[in-house]
């Protein structure tokens, strides 16, 4: 009996043996997974998007207007068959300008971009025509404050007497005897021609100082 009861103790004591079928704490790994979006036309067309879409790099799904706008007017099948004929660098460019040709066939159904195209280029001549008037204004200002300055400057030297020499002579000019004029005496020689006349001036040296 007492064998019996220690068997039994030691069984009820044993920690339980892990299950096969559950895996150990230290292998178990998170795993994420990823969903890519289909671009806005396979979203549109309602198909599924491979890999190499040849329209996911160009209509990407945060931007489904563009190819609703590029799709009503030009369709898909003429959108992906016109980008395959393309180079990659340059589908970017043909992409733009199929959906700006597409919102303007919208707006204008009869002329499309060729009615903007009009439009910006009359635009373009009228300010030609306002770059032309403006230049015509500056020259004939321009030739206007030439002739005023001309002009202004042709009174002025009428205008102006010409410069008269002065200079301070002593008593020895009048031969050795008393002088007329007082010594300090300031003549003025006025050059008219050979006539020339020398006549005092009643300003003499002692009034006007030599610095001020």
């Amino acid at each position: 009996m007492g064998s019996s009861s220690d068997t039994a103790c030691t069984v009820a004591t044993a920690p339980p043996s892990p299950t096969p079928t559950s895996p150990p704490a230290a292998m178990t790994a998170t795993t994420t997974t990823v969903v890519l979006s289909p671009c806005a036309a396979c979203k549109i067309l309602r198909r599924r998007c491979v890999d190499r879409c040849v329209l996911a790099p160009y209509f990407p799904p945060t931007e489904p207007h563009k190819f609703t706008t590029a799709h009503r007017v030009f369709g898909a099948s003429n959108i992906i068959k016109l980008l395959q004929d393309l180079p990659e660098e340059q589908r970017a460019d043909a992409v733009s300008s199929m959906v700006y040709e597409a919102n303007a066939r919208i707006r204008d159904p009869v002329y499309g971009c060729a009615g903007a195209i009009c439009q910006l280029q009359k635009q373009v001549n009228d300010l030609k025509a306002q770059l032309a008037r403006a230049h015509a204004e500056l020259a004939g200002a321009r030739a206007q404050h030439a002739h005023l300055v001309a002009l202004l400057c042709m009174e002025m030297a009428a205008a102006t007497p010409p410069p008269a020499a002065y200079c301070a002579v002593g008593s020895h000019l009048a031969g050795g005897g008393a002088p007329a004029t007082p010594v300090d005496a300031l003549y003025v020689i006025e050059s008219s021609g050979a006539g020339a006349a020398m006549q005092a001036s009643p300003i003499g040296w002692v009034d006007e100082p030599l610095w001020t």
